[in-house]
């Protein structure tokens, strides 16, 4: 009796290498129109699922069916100190990069001074997109909220 042989002696499900013939190269998966996982094999057959497992499973909503409605906000009408700061940041980043700036300039050149000028006059063409527990979303537009002192 070889080593191997008393090596594998317990076990009878020891496989063979011929067992790991089997190619899967040129396996492509995709959804047919009704959203059913479809594979195709290396010599051009599909398999279907006849029943396919997620058939059960609510379908995903989409980023637009998670809005939430502007009369149904519950969210507060306040800008947060955070939403100012990364507000600020963003267009200022944005004045520096040569986007048109919306307010007279009285002599300022510093792209957060403007920033700031731009914020209390309304005049941010920002959205703040506010993330509920749920998935859903409202979104807010900077000449909507109110500014923190």
């Amino acid at each position: 009796m070889s080593d191997e042989e008393a090596y594998n002696e317990g076990f009878e499900n020891v496989l063979d290498e011929g067992d790991f013939n089997n190619d899967f190269s040129g396996d492509e998966e995709n959804f047919d129109s009704n959203g059913n996982l479809n594979t195709t094999t290396a010599d051009g057959r599909t398999i279907v699922e006849s029943n396919p497992a997620n058939n059960n499973l609510p379908r995903k909503k989409t980023a637009k069916e998670l809005a939430v409605p502007k009369e149904d906000r519950n969210t507060t009408p306040y800008m947060t100190k955070y939403e100012r700061a990364r507000v600020l940041g963003t267009r200022a980043l944005q004045i520096s990069m040569n986007a048109p700036v919306l307010v007279d300039l009285e002599g300022e050149t510093d792209p957060l001074q403007i920033a700031m000028k731009e914020l209390t006059q309304k005049k941010l063409p920002l959205v703040i997109r506010r993330y509920l527990p749920d998935g859903s979303y409202e979104d807010w537009g900077c000449d909507e909220l109110i500014l923190p002192h």
